[in-house]
């Protein structure tokens, strides 16, 4: 028979799910996250969660082996890692407080401080290299026909021009209209947000379509030696075309989607967009997300230096 607190986790976790609308992966990570709590507690109230339990449980975590990497020794459980723990622990606190469950503030639990992350950037011009890659330095690759290469171009275009997430292009159908700057995509947590289309992205979009000879609904999709297979194209082979390209182009850093995500924000914000703005392109919830972008960004202090430094 299920415990108060496992009963009160069920719940929990069906309003994460339909209230808040966060994805199943989300709603799998909550789960995995508390019961380890509990089960490191050993508790089945939750008038048992006591700041010594949640003490405890952060020494636990921060004495835990972190991923063991290639040529490298596992370090400990990192610190981003240790506070995914803490929030789902938070957010059920919450949960509780709202239900008039009587358990401990969730405002007691700090989250541990973590360095600043820093961006891995590609410049301007590998950048231009890696867009310009599929029609130019991948043509001699007898495995990569015309068909995929403007399929690739496409790809690359649109990722540039809108900062999407991986997952929200590869959703995309094809039905997308052309005659437009604009089109809606929903993005995490089922919201929905704007993204605009450069030239650039329109071009390479419609030529990739003109030459389609299937009626298949998704935007891009896998391809054999026989031809269009229809199949969406899954995350990993986007990824997978993205490295291929970066490499032909001959940019030696790790070229990624989320990277080229990268690009489009400091692009926006190198030449003056405001960063609310950047944070509803790229569908930020917290603009502290965004915020990592500007130090990097900042147009105004580097005039500033350029300007009255070594005169």
């Amino acid at each position: 028979m299920a415990t108060e607190l496992e009963q009160l986790k069920r719940e929990f976790l069906e309003h994460v799910e339909i209230e808040k609308g966060n994805s199943l992966k989300t709603v799998n990570n909550y789960d995995h996250y508390l019961t380890r709590f509990f089960e490191f507690a050993k508790i089945a109230d939750p008038k048992e969660i006591t700041d010594d339990k949640i003490r405890e449980f952060r020494l636990y975590l921060n004495r835990q082996p972190g991923v063991k990497t290639k040529g490298q020794q596992a370090g400990t459980l990192k610190k981003n890692t240790q506070n995914y723990h803490l929030i789902a622990l938070r957010s059920f606190l919450k949960y509780l407080m709202k239900r008039g469950i009587t358990a401990l503030s969730p405002e007691r639990i700090d989250l541990a401080k973590i360095k600043e992350r820093s961006l891995d950037l590609i410049s301007t011009d590998e950048l231009n290299r890696l867009l310009c890659a599929p029609l130019t330095l991948a043509v001699t690759d007898k495995k990569f026909d015309k068909q995929k290469r403007l399929r690739d171009k496409a790809i690359l275009e649109l990722f540039f021009s809108t900062g999407l997430r991986l997952s929200e292009l590869c959703s995309i159908n094809r039905d997308l209209d052309l005659s437009k700057d604009e089109f809606s995509i929903r993005g995490k947590g089922e919201k929905v947000r704007v993204v605009f289309l450069s030239d650039n992205a329109k071009e390479a979009i419609k030529e990739y379509l003109k030459n389609r000879k299937d009626m298949d609904e998704p935007l891009f999709i896998q391809y054999s030696r026989n031809g269009a297979k229809g199949n969406r194209l899954t995350p990993r082979s986007i990824e997978r075309i993205v490295k291929y390209y970066a490499i032909v182009a001959g940019i030696s850093k790790k070229v990624t989607p989320h990277i080229i995500r990268h690009s489009f924000a400091t692009d926006l914000l190198s030449n003056g967009a405001d960063i609310r703005s950047v944070q509803m392109m790229l569908g930020h919830a917290n603009i502290a997300t965004t915020q990592i972008y500007t130090h990097i960004t900042d147009k105004q202090l580097r005039d500033v230096h350029k300007k009255f430094h070594s005169k």
